[in-house]
């Protein structure tokens, strides 16, 4: 295999599989119930009582 067989390989799958992946993502950051993951997870920070010294 030399460097134009990789090339065409990812001009088509490659952008196929990066496509599926961005939708993926989207749907998963999307999907029912996940808002209420979100604000438990965006709390982290702030739960520890004491600082850090």
């Amino acid at each position: 295999m030399d460097y134009e067989i990789f090339r065409i390989f990812a001009d088509s799958w490659g952008l196929l599989y990066l496509f599926a992946l961005f939708l993926g993502v989207i749907f998963f950051t999307f999907r029912p119930g996940s808002k209420e993951i979100a604000k438990k997870v965006s709390q982290i920070p702030f739960d520890k009582d004491e600082p850090n010294v």
